[in-house]
């Protein structure tokens, strides 16, 4: 620390080296920035493109949360035992503190840090960019901050983590990105008033990252709050950061949570600044992304989860996925048309447990193998789920199978001719049958690996970027057996509602265009949610195909039962797991033989959870004749 910081108070230093921007930002409070050089808003789609490309192309990439929570087992921001001012409900608490939390930093001392270590490790585990945490909700900062006390210099260490960090990415040629919270619990300025002082001290914060470390390639946002666009200048932010690092990705959290709140809240000041906040990617956290072959996406995924709660930052208490499961998510990000960031929790002296270096390696050996279907290509053409998906590169087409539905894989239609098809890594040739209803693949149980087969087609002509065909044709295309589907008309009540609720929504149940993401109804919590389906005359129903919002799982337990009168209710199916998708054949015994069919009128879809919760679904298609 040097002399003028041990002398100031922590947020003494703050306040006079925001002063300047301050009185830059009072004098111009109505008047927009510049935004002519934010890329967001002005570039073409070939420059995008452009600008994307080495993101698109990595496929995989590695989150660290670190800092000093770790010396008291706790997790990052949250585990910080204190009043959280304007979180998520934009109502105002006073601040309050947590001694112990707070001081943590007076005993971190990393003195295994290396930073160079942490990059070879990455690279073995076949990422191609990393992402630290630079200020987590906490407020506490990893780095040489003069804005603040609250930083890595104020400990026993003190030296610039991010400092570090930086310079061994360069090193090593690897992409990298710094996380910046928006949202402080700790600042006593955190959305207090009008929000100037604190506004223009992350900003100045952000402007030392981006200036002080030489090429920087992602600012990852992490949240506000207050839900107030009013709040917060983000036509400054966003000029500051393109006239500093014109090549920088930003994702789509710089603006999140704000609006609507109240009625001062008028919204961002012009529908560019919205625009312009929902950066380069969307970040599902902690679910595998709904397939989106039209927008860039990232997955962040947490290694080493508790059994309590799912954290982000070591603790002694973590369990680390296993690397069956770790594989098959980057397989299902990769199909999907996304990346995959993979969390990773260092304890307080600067090392990864041997449990998350094993799994990294156990990736790397993976990738070695098989990088070639994940690195440089795109998602689909075909529709992923339960069974698997598909990249592809040009005229070659990879499929990664997870689950065979049988003793061949059946897909559907795929207007490219296939020229030849192997299975990798041996090459050995795979027997498939092209068709203009679809495509039958067979793999012989041998030449099947776990945790996913790996499938190189070789295509006539390259798949189109965006192109999207069938995923596993269907039991209920055959007519014949199962009929059609009968629901188009059909009508439904919930057991109660909620505020997530849209009745504008309600079709998208029955018919309509396919949602990719949002879901169809939404009851409140409750001990045993319902969807009440009536179909408007008695029908022989046959089946149902039954969607989740992917990653959705709070339909575990799904239960299915018919009825005939509304009265008198037959239970016929209960899922024995959670899938995103459930192909549901309904039967009957008649003279005690199985048949497929039974009558009913209304379908009742149920679940009992533990605790209170919602039911909600995407879609539903009954079939019968």
């Amino acid at each position: 620390m040097t002399a003028a910081k041990t002398m100031m108070t922590v947020w003494g230093v703050a306040a006079l080296a925001v002063a300047a921007s301050l009185a830059q930002a009072q004098t111009g409070k109505n008047q927009i920035a510049d935004l002519s050089q934010v890329p967001q808003l002005h570039e073409t789609p070939e420059q995008r493109d452009a600008r994307m490309q080495w993101f698109r192309d990595a496929k995989f990439g590695m989150f660290i949360h670190w800092g000093p929570c770790t010396v008291g087992d706790r997790e990052i921001g949250w585990g910080r035992k204190a009043n959280r001012p304007w979180d998520i409900s934009g109502v105002q608490t006073p601040r309050t503190s947590d001694p112990e939390y707070d001081n943590y930093f007076k005993r971190f001392n990393p003195v295994k840090y290396d930073a160079d270590a942490w990059v070879r490790l990455a690279q073995e585990a076949g990422m191609k960019y990393m992402v630290l945490i630079s200020k987590h909700h906490d407020g506490f900062s990893q780095f040489d901050s003069k804005l603040t006390d609250y930083d890595i210099m104020a400990t026993p260490y003190g030296r610039d983590i991010v400092k570090q960090f930086v310079g061994a990415c360069h090193k090593h040629g690897m992409k990298l990105g710094l996380y910046y919270s928006t949202r402080d619990w700790f600042s006593p300025d955190y959305l207090v008033g009008d929000n100037a002082k604190y506004d223009a001290w992350y900003r100045g914060q952000i402007e030392e990252l981006l200036s002080n470390y030489g090429k920087i390639d992602v600012m990852w946002f992490d949240h506000v709050g207050g839900r107030d666009w009013g709040k917060w200048r983000f036509d400054q932010l966003f000029a500051m950061m393109y006239r500093l690092q014109p090549g920088l990705l930003v994702n789509n959290r710089a603006a999140r949570f704000c609006g609507p709140a109240s009625p001062e809240d008028r919204g961002p000041a012009t529908p560019e600044i919205r625009k312009m906040t929902d950066g380069d990617f969307d970040t599902p956290e902690q679910q595998i992304g709904a397939m989106n072959l039209k927008s860039d996406w990232e997955s962040c995924m947490i290694l080493s989860p508790t059994p309590q709660h799912d954290g982000w930052s070591y603790r002694s208490n973590g369990k680390t996925r296993p690397l069956d499961e770790c594989i098959r998510m980057l397989a299902s990000t990769a199909s999907g048309g996304g990346n995959l960031l993979l969390n990773f929790g260092p304890g307080q002296f600067g090392e990864f447990r041997p449990e998350e270096v094993a799994i990294a390696k156990g990736m790397g050996a993976w990738l070695k193998k098989y990088g070639d279907s994940i690195y440089g290509t795109r998602g689909g053409p075909f529709t992923n789920g339960k069974w698997g998906g598909s990249t592809h590169r040009g005229n070659t087409l990879y499929l990664h199978v997870f689950d065979w539905p049988g003793d061949k894989l059946r897909l559907g239609a795929l207007p490219q001719k296939i020229t030849k098809a192997r299975v990798l890594p041996s090459g050995a040739e795979v027997a498939f049958a092209q068709t203009a209803r679809g495509l039958d693949v067979t793999v012989p149980v041998a030449q099947r690996d776990n945790p996913v087969t790996v499938i190189e087609l070789t295509l006539g002509q390259p798949v189109p970027r965006g192109q999207q065909v069938g995923s596993v044709r269907s039991r209920f295309e055959d007519e014949a057996t199962y009929g059609r589907v009968v629901s188009e008309s059909a009508t439904f009540k919930m057991s109660s509602p909620s505020a997530h609720d849209k009745a504008a929504d309600h079709s998208k149940l029955f018919r309509g265009e396919k949602s990719d993401r949002g879901f169809a109804f939404h009851t409140g919590d409750e001990l045993n949610p319902w969807v009440q389906i009536d179909l408007g005359k008695i029908i022989n129903v046959t089946g149902l195909v039954i969607e989740n919002r992917p990653g959705e799982r709070r339909t575990d337990g799904l239960t299915l039962s018919v009825s005939v009168d509304g009265q008198q209710w037959t239970k016929v199916w209960a899922a024995p797991t959670w899938q995103q998708v459930w192909e549901v054949s309904v039967t009957s015994t008649q003279a005690g033989a199985e048949v497929l069919g039974r009558h009913a009128r209304y379908l009742r879809l149920e679940t009992k959870p533990a605790k209170p919760a919602p039911m909600l679904l995407q879609r539903v298609e009954v079939y019968g004749k």
